[in-house]
């Protein structure tokens, strides 16, 4: 295969997976390891992807990026399933959960079809459309239709969080900066994302590796208010680390 060729299949992969790993490259192309070094430090000369230690990430296109859910449910599936599952396993019979919208939260949504004896608060709609007929109790909040996201935002939504208690949030997020803090796009998702906390006695970060260190447009809270997060082994020592020293519980899937 051409180094070209190569080349143009690296980003294919990483345009489809979110993330490329050295060790995975050089397997599959039967190359070295320093060849797959080469060909990823001329991509990221090029703009054309990030490099980072062990492999490399898609280009960061701006805080003002806002994928769709259905942009999103192509990044990472492997990761979001394996933390959806250990979050599952987080429930117990006769809790109230909150969810947000997001592609994670929609992944333990569906693992908690039939949990008996469990109530989930959420302002996606494609995650009540997901519980709908199962045995899960489902309080969906009011406000205003994001079409982007599939949630509901504005202040219905915060009014009616505001009335209700929650044992766990089960919070996903686009950027997770140690120093600054929890991230998304849309500032009124940010809000409603601040009342969800405030409702809840533990807030749990659903984020798969490639969010720590990144931010977003719009600030939902300081990692001081977070208690746990859950994520793939794919972050980095330095992240884990930080968080750790933050008094962050961690999760590693």
């Amino acid at each position: 295969m051409l180094s070209e060729e190569r080349r143009r299949e690296i980003l294919e992969m990483l345009r489809m997976d979110g993330r490329v790993l050295v060790r995975d490259l050089s397997k599959r192309f039967r190359t070295s390891l320093i060849t797959v070094r080469k060909d990823l430090e001329s991509l990221h000369h090029q703009g054309l992807l990030e490099r980072t230690h062990g492999g490399a990430l898609p280009v960061r296109t701006g805080a003002l990026q806002d994928q769709t859910l259905q942009e999103k449910e192509r990044l990472h599936k492997q990761e979001k399933l394996r933390i959806a599952a250990a979050a599952v396993r987080m429930i117990r019979p006769g809790q109230v959960i909150i969810l947000d919208s997001g592609t994670t939260t929609t992944a333990i949504a569906r693992g908690c079809r039939d949990l008996r004896s469990l109530t989930i608060i959420t302002n996606a709609t494609n995650i009540a459309a997901e519980l709908a007929g199962s045995s899960v109790e489902v309080i969906l909040t009011g406000g205003t239709l994001r079409k982007n996201s599939f949630s509901l935002v504005g202040p219905l939504a915060e009014e009616s969080l505001r009335k209700l208690s929650a044992d766990m949030l089960f919070l996903a997020v686009d950027g997770f900066d140690v120093g600054y803090g929890l991230t998304t796009p849309n500032q009124h998702e940010a809000r409603v994302n601040r009342a969800m906390s405030e409702a809840a006695r533990r807030t749990i970060v659903v984020c798969d590796s490639s969010k720590f260190g990144r931010r977003s447009l719009s600030l939902i809270m300081p990692v001081s208010s977070v208690h746990e997060t859950i994520t793939d082994r794919g972050i980095s020592r330095r992240e884990l680390k930080a968080i750790r020293e933050a008094e962050v519980e961690v999760t590693l899937v």
